[in-house]
Formats: structure tokens, C-alpha cells, sequence
């Protein structure tokens, strides 16, 4: 039976990110070209839609970092028919019955299944979470990551990360784009300096 999607079943699907050095959020589609409307969420311009809650970790941070750059953690978002077209280099898209691992496997620390302490008591929550978040993008959205796998659909508990183009300034990190003809969504962690 799938759960209803809910402000408040979405909110506690969001739980599976409530560690530090995330940003999850979901924007309104505006833009023909959607790399715009990442742009829009990684310079904080834009809100949920629906006024659902989103995690970003940085939005309250005081620290020199934000103070010195309002961008940080991201580089500079892509804005210009060049920045968008380095963008599109960097991220791979993925298929559907791959994203839900994915999803799951951004929530853990160090993104490795098999070093997550208790792990096969933890998945069967961490994969409802996951499913929630999955079933606010109907058929048709299309998925991006900038983190390498192997293989036409891969499965990241049965195969590590390998390597990511990075879209932060200054810290290795990794992440999800969903696109639809709506909205658009983030699901990004960074490493802790």
C-alpha cells in the first residue's frame, strides 16, 4: 500500500536528510531552459510551491563562509548559455528504478551501505522515506546526478560512487536533480570541511 503524500508525510520523508551539509528543497518550474531554475535554488531565490518544508543547512549559517560568499557552499550557479552548457557536463541522467537507492544511499554517512551502522534494521524506513519523496515526481520527471556509477541502471547499495563532478566551492559533493514540467527539485550533501 503507498502512503499518501502529505506536507507532513513529505516533511518526515525529508527527516532521512536532517544531518548537516544538505540542502533538499523543491522550486516551481519557471524556465524553459531548467538549469535557470537550478540556479534559482542554489542562490536561495526560491521556495516550495506547495509551502512544504526543505532542508538547507546553510540558510541560517552565520559563519564567515556565508558572510564572505552568499553563494556558499555552491560555486557559481549557472546563468549564461556557457555556464549551462558546463553544468550539463557534469551530471548524468539517471533512470527511475536507480533513484531510490540513491536516495537512501545520499542518507547515509559516507554514502556506503555496508559500513552504515545497522543497516538492515535502518533500510526498510530509509526506503518509505525514500519512496515518499519519489512519488511527489510523476512518470515523465526525468532524474540527474552528478555522482558516477556503472552499468544502465545501477543499484548504489551493490556498487559505490564513483567519483562526482562537483557543484560546491570548495568540498566534494553529490546530489539529485528532478525535473518536471512543474517543478524542480535539489536533494544535495555536501562533505563537512
Amino acid at each position: 500500500m503507498t502512503e499518501d503524500l502529505t506536507a507532513q508525510t513529505w516533511a518526515e520523508a525529508l527527516g532521512l536528510y536532517d544531518d548537516p551539509y544538505t540542502i533538499a528543497t523543491v522550486a516551481p518550474r519557471d524556465h524553459e531552459e531548467w538549469w535557470l531554475d537550478v540556479a534559482a535554488i542554489m542562490r536561495g531565490e526560491t521556495r516550495d510551491p506547495r509551502g512544504w518544508r526543505s532542508v538547507d543547512s546553510y540558510e541560517e549559517e552565520i559563519g564567515e563562509e556565508r558572510l564572505a560568499d552568499p553563494l556558499h557552499p555552491w560555486m557559481s550557479p549557472p546563468v549564461t548559455p556557457a555556464d549551462v552548457e558546463r553544468f550539463r557536463t557534469y551530471v548524468k541522467e539517471l533512470p527511475r528504478s536507480s533513484v531510490q537507492s540513491l536516495l537512501v544511499v545520499l542518507g547515509v554517512i559516507g554514502w556506503n551501505v555496508a559500513r552504515t551502522f545497522q543497516w538492515e534494521e535502518r533500510r526498510p524506513e530509509m526506503e518509505r522515506r525514500a519512496r515518499l519523496i519519489m512519488s511527489r515526481f510523476p512518470d515523465g520527471t526525468r532524474f540527474y546526478s552528478n555522482v558516477g556509477w556503472t552499468g544502465k541502471d545501477p543499484d548504489f547499495y551493490q556498487q559505490p560512487i564513483t567519483g562526482m563532478s562537483t557543484f560546491a566551492s570548495d568540498k566534494w559533493d553529490g546530489g539529485l536533480i528532478a525535473v518536471n514540467d512543474a517543478e524542480i527539485a535539489m536533494i544535495w550533501v555536501f562533505a563537512p570541511t
